[in-house]
């Protein structure tokens, strides 16, 4: 039985502590909130005109957004300025997947949340490498993904439940963010306590065994402080066979001087999963296996068990409108036990050292006379890190220009430990554990006699120093120039116990830039281009290929020109851009099996986003991206192909219609078409498209939510895997899910 670590039982006990001491309601507090109400129901939202019931203090501020529970129109990011800034306000292409939009949609995972965003696609378990595996406009941002504005760089299945939004910048983005962000970062925003007491219940249940329950409970304590905790259990089934996830959390938050000059929050995260690791389906004839959706390539007892422990503090001192600093610190600890098994070669033979298929497995051998041979992937990852963030803004004129700057110095140290094993079964070839039938394989548990050693021990560790400066001024009423600058410096090192190279280090120092121009000839219409550059150091995952250890960081570069819009009296929010992100120097192997910095990659595209109201009743969410990419130069003989998984067309459209008080209707269309599996191009999977629905029924109290997942009960894969040829995730079959949603106060 699974036992909570000492680490995150003093957390839970520390939070729970003031929410069992507050055992009588306080009185409401005497401060004008300048919030909407926190119902997720369309009914039981007041009217602009309803006066406040409140009285006003002018000594308290309360400030944040407001909570628009059923709002598809976000307004401000923290992304792209590290502090909350108006979309129009950020020269570079942003989107913001808002709670509302999860909750038509009853998403609970980063990974389905996603699927709203353009030019993003799903990789899956890879290598070393388990958890949320994402590629934004076609480069890899594993690394980028961050928790409240911290890289959250663990190998977990992250959840949606303390969600407030995510919020995804797209392009080199070094400055605030420092090494990686080809493609852009993925920002997780989290819930916070506010002075509205509130209690809310969710319940689900779904075909293939789907129970999901989460809870959002907020309490303030004094009139200027509150304690927020949300939590989720679920246990869900798959239209794959055998596939199986159990997984909880809780996340709580309390903040002190809300609304006051001084602000202080302390936060935590800490969540379970017991998963069941998908290496996918192996390729055949250069496209996946043609076998029925369920077919499972592991083992019945196959598991990935993940434990995430995140502690924040964050500072803000308001010295007053045009001056704030801001101090943030976050410690997080990730482990992961995986007894995992992969769909290795596909053989002619069902003996383990039969012939094996390559380059796409192109064969004219029946499929049902073709056999998998299954690799285990088992090792125990470890993941620790410490984060530090100091900024100051501050607001200014010089003669007839309006300044914005933000300055700040970012501190990180960080570890990793990576324990792998061989598991090999009696007879057969080092690391294999069976040959099944390619049609068709038994399911059974992992055979006892599998022999399992320990093999290579990775042990990394990494330290980080950035500064930066932003400058926004704004020239007139009608143009923005935005310029900035960034110094940082990653010294990282590995040591190996068995593999090469068996010690490396390296100190990279790296100077990025951004810049921008805004037009605003009106409040409703923005446009700008940009120039910004990153940085990917060979280290930057704290794992290394022999022969890169020398090597210096690779560069990216993007520009990028583009519109937002706010178009029928501001309701709905219009965004396009054209853009254009190439590393110049991208790593690539040579022949006699060293790397260079000779390789360029390109993806440029145009991208078009949706969100807001076409009538009061009307919302819609959505976007298409085109991208265009290629590998302009490499000697591993993948020059002039086409990136793995980047498709050149994807389209996500999202749309719900409150035809009555109560009853609402959605639904709409996720689109992509083919994408490559790796870069040799060996293995294509086909587009598709798949339709999702929903219809509730929504109380001043309650809501009753049904969606259909793939509508059409349409045969796709999602996921895709590099390597062994290029495997591929089938995606969920038809699924019906019922929501029920209930709120005490």
């Amino acid at each position: 039985m699974y036992r909570t670590t000492p680490l995150a039982a003093a957390v839970m006990a520390a939070f729970a502590t003031p929410l069992y001491a507050q055992t009588t309601t306080p009185a409401t507090p005497a401060v004008q909130i300048e919030q909407a109400a926190t119902s997720t129901s369309p009914a039981s939202q007041p009217s602009a005109s309803q006066p406040s019931e409140s009285s006003v203090l002018p000594a308290v501020r309360v400030s944040g957004q407001a909570d628009n529970a059923n709002d598809f129109q976000p307004e401000t990011s923290s992304v792209g300025a590290k502090v909350p800034t108006a979309l129009r306000d950020i020269p570079q292409a942003a989107t913001v997947v808002p709670k509302a939009v999860l909750q038509s949609q009853a998403v609970s995972s980063f990974s389905d949340a996603l699927r709203n965003v353009p030019g993003i696609t799903i990789g899956a378990a890879e290598g070393g490498q388990i958890g949320n595996n994402i590629n934004l406009r076609g480069f890899s941002a594993r690394t980028d993904i961050y928790l409240d504005g911290f890289r959250d760089r663990g190998q977990y299945y992250r959840d949606t439940f303390n969600l407030e939004s995510i919020d995804v910048l797209y392009g080199p983005s070094s400055l605030y963010f420092g090494r990686g962000s080809t493609g852009g970062v993925i920002n997780q925003v989290s819930k916070e306590p506010t002075l509205r007491k509130r209690a809310d219940v969710s319940v689900q249940a779904g075909t293939h065994d789907r129970y999901r329950t989460t809870v959002d409970l907020d309490t303030p304590i004094t009139d200027t402080s509150a304690l927020r905790i949300n939590a989720f259990g679920q246990s869900l089934g798959s239209s794959r066979d055998v596939m199986k996830n159990k997984d909880y959390g809780v996340a709580p938050e309390v903040k002190f001087g809300i609304g006051t000059p001084t602000e202080i929050t302390l936060s935590a995260l800490i969540q379970h999963n017991r998963d069941q690791p998908d290496y996918g389906i192996p390729p055949l004839n250069g496209h996946p296996a043609p076998v029925n959706r369920g077919t499972f390539y592991g083992y019945t007892d196959d598991r990935t068990i993940q434990d995430v422990q995140t502690l924040s503090a964050r500072i803000k001192h308001r010295f007053n409108e045009d001056l704030i600093l801001r101090n943030q610190t976050q410690f997080s600890h990730y482990s992961t036990q995986a007894r995992a098994t992969n769909a290795a070669s596909v053989l002619t033979g069902p003996l383990s050292t039969s012939p094996a298929l390559t380059s796409g497995n192109f064969t004219t051998i029946d499929p049902s006379k073709l056999f998998v041979k299954l690799q285990g992937k088992d090792r125990n990852i470890n993941d620790h890190s410490v984060y530090n963030s100091t900024d100051l803004e501050a607001k200014f004129n010089t003669g007839p220009l309006r300044h914005d700057v933000i300055t700040g110095l970012d501190l990180s140290h960080e570890t990793y430990s990576n324990q792998s094993f061989t598991a090999t079964s009696p007879g057969m070839t080092s690391n294999t554990i069976g040959v099944v039938p390619l049609i068709d394989p038994p399911y059974l548990p992992r055979p006892a006699n599998v022999k399992e050693v320990a093999t290579n021990l990775a042990e990394s560790s990494a330290n980080g120093v950035g500064a930066y400066v932003n400058d926004t001024v704004s020239i007139g009423q009608h143009w923005k120039v935005v310029g900035g600058v960034r110094w940082d410096r990653y010294e990282a090192s590995i040591h190996n116990s068995i593999n090469t190279p068996r010690y490396a280090t390296q100190t990279n120092y790296f100077t990025s830039v951004r810049g921008g121009i805004i037009y605003q000839p009106a409040d409703w219409q923005s446009y700008y281009v940009s120039y910004g550059t990153s940085f990917d150091p060979s280290l930057e995952a704290l794992t290394l290929t022999n022969g890169q250890q020398n090597l210096p960081p690779e560069h990216n570069k993007s520009y990028e020109v583009g519109a937002k819009l706010d178009l029928l009296g501001g309701g709905l929010s219009v965004t396009q851009s054209l853009f254009n992100i190439e590393k110049t120097n991208a790593r690539t192997a040579n022949p006699d099996g060293s790397y260079t910095l000779d390789g360029d990659v390109r993806v440029r595209g145009y991208q078009l986003g949706l969100a807001g109201h076409i009538t009061n009743n009307w919302q819609v969410f959505g976007g298409y991206t085109y991208m265009d990419g290629e590998i302009l130069k490499a000697f591993d003989g993948t020059q002039g192909k086409i990136p793995a998984n980047t498709p050149k067309h994807t389209l996500t459209l999202w749309t719900t219609y409150l035809f009555t008080p109560h009853w609402e209707i959605g639904g709409g269309p996720t689109y992509m078409s083919s994408r490559y599996a790796a870069n040799n191009n060996f293995v294509q999977v086909g587009g598709y498209t798949r339709w999702d629905a929903m219809a509730a029924y929504h109380a001043k109290r309650y809501d009753i939510q049904f969606n259909v997942l793939n509508l059409t009960d349409k045969n796709y894969y999602d996921a895709l895997i590099p390597s062994d040829g290029g495997r591929a995730v089938p995606g969920y079959g038809r699924t019906f899910l019922a929501t029920v949603n209930y709120r005490f106060f």
